[in-house]
């Protein structure tokens, strides 16, 4: 797997408190359709996801796109994620664990809570950018599950579970 070399600017906006927020939204998006906490795997993966722009543009309009039929449409996400998934990964790590430090965020053995008022549940941003790339990283966090496996919607994307 190639690694993604970041410009300055990429760290800049990658840095651990924006990325916490990208995990706490993927954790909203899956409390809101599933009532249940998020799996770590679905806030890592909806982050690095919506991180992405070829990959925040190809998303559907509504969750109710099937996952399945449209990851066999959009080649694309599956190379992008084949290719940057390492990397950004390793630049959402630490946006986790700055969210459950600062208690943003908790952990337990069914995965991933949110801390009541912790974040607004209205999606904010300094820029239009910034707002599109948490409001991908909500729909993400309700829809990746929705095919149910996950380690099967990994497979998909080109990446190891």
């Amino acid at each position: 797997m190639a690694t993604l070399e970041l410009s300055r600017e990429e760290r800049a906006l990658y840095n651990p408190a924006f990325t916490a927020v990208l995990c706490t939204r993927a954790v909203q998006g899956y409390a809101k359709e599933y009532a249940a906490p998020c799996p770590l795997p679905v806030a890592v993966t909806a982050a690095v996801m919506a991180l992405q722009p070829s990959i925040r543009a190809a998303l559907p309009a509504t969750t109710g796109t099937g996952l399945m039929s449209w990851l066999d449409a959009n080649d694309a996400v599956r190379i992008a994620m084949t290719r940057n998934a390492g990397a950004l990964a390793a630049v959402v790590r630490p946006g986790l664990l700055f969210a459950l430090q600062s208690s943003i965020l908790r952990c337990t053995s069914d995965g991933l809570t949110l801390v009541p008022r912790a974040l607004t549940k209205t999606v904010r941003g300094d820029t239009e950018q910034s707002a599109a790339v948490q409001k991908a990283a909500v729909q993400l966090g309700r829809w990746l599950p929705s095919t149910g496996s996950l380690s099967t919607v990994l497979t998909l994307l080109g990446v190891k579970p």
